[in-house]
């Protein structure tokens, strides 16, 4: 019997959907196991571009019609920008491979400077793109600098008529081999300092636009491109001086939320690997499952996978309700994009500890899922950045919350336009949040909700009592130990919030945060040894780690629903 806590395509309905997202939907996951395991499977390890899916997207309408907001579907009531329904496609391509999420996500950061734009002719551009069944790129990143854009070497120098000639390069720029429109960053030769950024809408098949190569040994295609005198007409102009600089970021916002949902996809479909597996192969007169230690790896993986899913699922309502008095999906964004992910890395290793030389094996998804998940807290900045970027909330998020009213669960068919005007992108410390005690205040019955929430509390008192002092301030080695531990309270605030919205199961939660216990406490420990930390840091880190509230009756009931994965899933040969 299906889990009804993960994906599973026989059994896939998403009837809270509107017709024809939940038409689209299936018809996405029915195109996967048509096309079979072992073709996926080859196509992943011959590298193949994907121009077989592209061809059924374009077919079938998919990416013009999850990818265009209202404002630019020239009345076409199904077209809209809907974050929840974009996170469900997140997970049905990581379910099946992340080629074919990749060349989607950074379609979507091509299309950020766009839909941002007030330049109507290149919206209107980029929609019969979409219309053509076109993909789309984000020409930011470079060789040398990587993704700092202060530093970008692209330059457009004034061509006297109203635009521009550019010159420079572009690298590690996904679809840069195909897409219809590339957004590109750079900075004109005239103007100095912020004023002078630019972005603008270059053509991947103009002949001014030279394609070096890929530069991963991939399926996706991550290129790098070199522009030589390529003429940037006035009408190709997305953005200039500081809104340039603010709808690269702001792109960003929108597509590192991707990573979150296409990260549980992959384990979704790791999972039912692993457990079939494991349940059905004997060693020692005793299938592998018996053994204590593989069911306790097989249940800190399951109930990890679930905090991944409960979180995402809640931080698509605050992206969905934003607005300039809301913004602290600043906050849950980088979570999603540094703690989720990072969660699915844990749930692999979790399982391919107990399958071991199994998930090498060529003809599984597991071995591509091992590969694949790395590359997720990796991507839009690393786990490190986003860790600073969420530690500019944790005075405000702890210590000072403010009202708002309840966020209710956003699954109508909305469209999501604060994220294409989301303004300047500055003043993240002003931001404020509801008090996050609520959550775990409404689940004090719960033992290790419980007994983390004494962690939480213990957090509170040392960022009023033993805070990284000014010099500290500087030591990133150890504010980033604080900030694994900040994560962790927000991690869980959310997931509670969620778990009362769908009425999870008590096992099922008291067990994932008996896992997060110990995290917390692993990350006490961490900072205690840190080189700078001080003797009170020290105290408070030892006096910090918890115990889980162990119960051996819910433990079992537990594992009985990870067994029950086992044969519940396989692929269409």
């Amino acid at each position: 019997m299906a889990d009804p806590l993960l994906f599973h395509p026989h059994t896939y309905d998403p009837s809270h959907f509107d017709p024809e997202t939940r038409r689209l939907l299936r018809a996405t996951v029915d195109w996967f196991e048509a096309r079979g395991k072992r073709k996926l499977i080859e196509d992943y390890r011959s590298r193949a571009w994907l121009a077989e899916f592209l061809e059924f997207s374009a077919k079938e309408g998919l990416f013009a019609t999850f990818l265009t907001p209202a404002a630019a579907a020239d009345g076409h009531e199904d077209k809209r920008w809907d974050t929840a329904r974009i996170a469900a496609l997140n997970e049905i391509f990581g379910f099946y491979g992340l080629d074919y999420w990749y060349a989607w996500q950074v379609t979507i950061l091509g299309l950020g400077p766009v839909w941002q734009s007030d330049n109507a002719a290149a919206r209107a551009r980029a929609a019969e793109l979409l219309d053509q069944g076109e993909v789309f790129a984000f020409g930011l990143s470079e060789k040398t600098h990587g993704a700092d854009i202060y530093s970008t070497d692209m330059l457009l120098e004034p061509d006297g008529r109203g635009g521009f000639r550019a010159t420079g390069s572009k690298y590690y720029i996904g679809n840069g081999n195909a897409a219809g429109l590339v957004s590109v960053f750079g900075r004109r030769t005239d103007v100095e300092g912020p004023d002078g950024y630019v972005f603008f809408a270059a053509d991947s098949r103009h002949e001014a636009y030279h394609l070096v190569k890929n530069v991963v040994d991939s399926s996706k295609y991550v290129s790098e491109f070199r522009l030589e005198d390529y003429p940037v007409r006035a009408e190709d102009v997305l953005h200039t001086g500081r809104a340039a600089f603010d709808a690269a970021l702001n792109t960003v916002n929108v597509g590192k939320f991707n990573l979150c949902t296409a990260s549980i996809g992959i384990c979704e479909h790791a999972m039912y690997e692993a457990v079939t597996h494991a349940h059905h192969r004997v060693l020692y007169g005793r299938p592998v499952t018996a053994f204590p230690h593989v069911r306790r790896e097989l249940t800190d993986a399951y109930v990890r996978l679930v905090g991944m899913k409960l979180f995402s699922d809640r931080a698509v309502d605050y992206f969905r309700s934003a607005g300039p008095d809301d913004r602290r999906y600043l906050l849950f964004n980088p979570m999603t994009k540094m703690k989720v992910t990072t969660e699915g890395e844990k749930v692999i290793d979790l399982m391919w500890d107990v399958i071991a030389a199994k998930g090498f094996e060529k003809d599984t998804y597991f071995a591509q899922a091992a590969t694949e998940i790395r590359g997720l807290p990796k991507l839009e900045g690393t786990v490190h950045v986003n860790l600073a970027l969420i530690l500019k909330f944790m005075g405000n998020h702890l210590l000072a919350p403010a009202e708002y009213p309840p966020v209710p669960t956003r699954l109508d068919a909305a469209d999501d336009a604060f994220l294409f005007r989301q303004g300047p992108a500055r003043g993240l410390g002003a931001i404020r949040f509801h008090d996050w005690r609520a959550a775990y205040d409404a689940y004090a019955e719960v033992p290790n909700v419980a007994r983390f929430r004494e962690q939480a509390d213990a957090l509170c008192e040392f960022v009023t009592t033993a805070a990284p002092d000014e010099a500290q301030s500087r030591d990133l080695d150890l504010l980033l130990a604080v900030g694994q531990l900040f994560a962790l309270v927000v991690h869980g605030q959310l997931i509670l919030e969620q778990a009362r919205l769908t009425g999870l199961d008590t096992d099922v939660l008291d067990e994932l945060f008996a896992v997060l216990v110990r995290d917390f406490s692993a990350h006490a420990v961490e900072l205690h040894g840190k080189d700078s930390a001080t003797r009170a840091q020290q105290g408070w880190a030892l006096a910090a780690v918890r115990r889980p509230v162990v119960d051996g009756a819910r433990s079992a009931r537990v594992w009985e629903r990870v067994a029950a994965l086992a044969g519940a899933y396989e692929m269409t040969p």
